[in-house]
């Protein structure tokens, strides 16, 4: 039999042991809890974070009214540009279809804020040629026109290009197809600033053959870049 003192010696052992158990429990416990509100703080957050992202959605989403008046505005632009370019292609009074009138294009740019209207060189100038031809002068009459109805004050940039054929017959005039661009730009320039557009908001650029298009006739050509905003 054990001694009153053993017994005693025992009896102080098992209560240490159950106050170690009861405080690894406890700290058992303790960090479940930490775990449970680390994921229940991060939730909160990230549905915080998208309610923050639908109220901006909703913020930014434009009215039914505003749309409405977007659409038209649009709607508005796309039926000038048709009738511009419907306006290019038609050939003057009296005189024969011209099939090259047929390449113009007259296109916008809404992240840019720009409308082009592309002029074949051969509707512009004869080949090797920077003289306007008089019949391209009427239709960059109406190009004015255009501009001075629904961009008047825009500036107005006129983009030389050309094929990538070398300069060979008119290389005395022509150091390359660059300079030719650049010199077939400045008379389109030239002709629209004679007839009152701003010589302060029209300015010519030349890119050679640097943005060829499909065919050689279609990369000859001079570009009308207009902002609209």
């Amino acid at each position: 039999m054990l001694g009153f003192m053993d017994a005693g010696r025992v009896v102080g052992a098992m209560a240490l042991l159950c106050c170690i158990g009861s405080c690894i429990g406890a700290t058992g416990c303790q960090n479940k809890l930490q775990d449970e509100n680390l994921a229940l703080w991060q939730q909160n957050r990230e549905l915080q974070s998208q309610l923050t992202d639908a109220n901006e959605r909703l913020r930014s989403a434009p009215d039914p009214a505003q749309l409405a008046s977007m659409q038209s505005e649009i709607a508005q632009r796309d039926a000038q540009i048709a009738d511009l370019k419907a306006q290019l292609q038609k050939p003057a009074p009296g005189a024969p279809p011209d099939p090259s009138l047929a390449g113009i294009e007259v296109t916008r740019d809404e992240k840019a804020g720009t409308m082009t209207v592309t002029l074949p060189g051969d509707v512009l100038f004869s080949p090797g040629k920077t003289d306007l031809k008089e019949s391209a002068k009427a239709t960059l009459d109406k190009v004015i026109d255009a501009i001075n109805k629904d961009y008047a004050g825009k500036k107005i940039l006129v983009d030389g290009y050309s094929d990538s054929d070398p300069i060979n017959k008119t290389k005395d005039k022509w150091v390359d197809n660059l300079d030719l661009s650049a010199a077939r730009a400045r008379a389109v320039t030239t002709y629209l600033t004679s007839q009152g557009l701003s010589a302060r908001l029209v300015s010519p650029r030349a890119f050679g053959s640097t943005n060829p298009k499909s065919t050689k006739a279609a990369s000859r050509r001079v570009e009308i870049v207009v902002a609209t905003r």
